[in-house]
């Protein structure tokens, strides 16, 4: 390149130093050959900058192969490893099948009855294996069995656990209407309790317990005012509440019964005559339904006292009204059992 200017500047020197001193002729023949060389210096100019690029152009492609020839280089030599690992393991291997095949050969030369124990061994195992999977299909037939049977007795379970519950629930029921019913005859008798009248709840029912002296004079089965008024308050809540059976017991002591002549032979006609004298009282102006109403005497063999003294006679002398809510539901369920 620097040869190029150096020789245009020579040639631009030699024309100006002898302008004047050529004929025309002459000057345009050198002006011609000026632009001449001017045209051929622009060319190569031209030509230069293309060469310039294309030797940029190469130098990156060159780059770029050397590049790709390190990055091949490091592949060849990452392959050649695991090439030579794979023959190392290959020789392993074949070294190992070969110490097998020896193995096997000796085996077959001089240890027939090796061989011979070891397959009867095995056929030993096999069969103890078919007895372990016989076992086991029995196993898992019985299982099978047992588990629908525990299937079937757990829906059975199930229907009784139902059951059971709907039993609960209509004895919840029976524990509710009872208890109502114990309250609502001890608000209706609540000036008479304590006064020879209790109100209790057992074995699901309600009684109605009145001493002697509250109903009755001794020897008596006439009836007071003041146990009438009571009869008359209890009769009022029987009425409202038509479900319920009601029984009627006289109880008198032990001390036997001296008849006058009269109607009675002994305490069984007492207890007797005392239990519908009140079954009167409690029908007498009243709604209720005879066919609800039982009257028996239990005479002196269900004491509340055992003892033979007079205030244990006295609280056996008494009438028991027993009241029992409508239980057919609750028998209804006892029967599918």
């Amino acid at each position: 390149m620097k040869r190029i200017l150096t020789f245009i500047l020579l040639v631009i020197v030699i024309i100006i130093s002898t302008v004047s001193c050529v004929p025309g002729k002459k000057f345009r023949s050198l002006q011609d050959t000026n632009k001449l060389y001017i045209n051929e210096r622009d060319s190569l100019k031209t030509e230069n900058l293309g060469l310039s690029m294309s030797k940029k152009e190469l130098e990156s492609k060159t780059a770029s192969f050397e590049k790709n020839i390190e990055a091949m280089k490091q592949d060849l030599v990452k392959t050649q490893n695991e090439r030579d690992k794979s023959k190392e393991e290959y020789n392993k291997l074949l070294g190992q099948v070969n110490d097998l095949q020896n193995a096997q050969e000796e085996l077959i030369k001089g240890n027939v009855n090796e061989t011979r124990k070891l397959l009867l061994e095995l056929k030993a195992a096999q069969e103890n294996l078919q007895k372990k999977e016989d076992l086991l299909r029995q196993l898992e037939q019985s299982l099978d069995a047992k588990k629908a049977s525990l299937d079937e007795m757990t829906f059975e379970l199930d229907k009784k656990n139902a059951k059971m519950t709907e039993l609960e629930q209509i004895l919840e029921a029976q524990k509710k209407i009872v208890q109502d019913l114990k309250t609502k005859v001890s608000e209706a008798l609540l000036g008479f309790e304590n006064k020879g009248l209790t109100v209790t709840v057992k074995n699901g029912k309600v009684y109605v317990s009145l001493d002697e002296k509250l109903l009755f004079k001794t020897a008596s089965w006439e009836i007071d005012a003041n146990g009438k008024n009571a009869l008359k308050n209890l009769a009022g809540v029987l009425e409202k509440n038509p479900d319920i059976q009601i029984t009627i017991e006289g109880h008198t002591d032990n001390v036997p019964f001296n008849p006058s002549g009269g109607q009675l032979t002994d305490n069984w006609d007492l207890s007797v005559k005392r239990a519908t004298t009140v079954v009167r009282v409690l029908l007498e102006g009243s709604k209720i339904d005879p066919k609800r109403l039982t009257a028996s005497g239990r005479s002196q063999y269900l004491p509340v006292d055992e003892n033979s003294t007079s205030d244990a006679r006295q609280k056996n002398r008494r009438t028991e009204i027993i009241l029992t809510p409508d239980l057919t539901e609750l028998y209804r369920l006892f029967d599918k059992y």
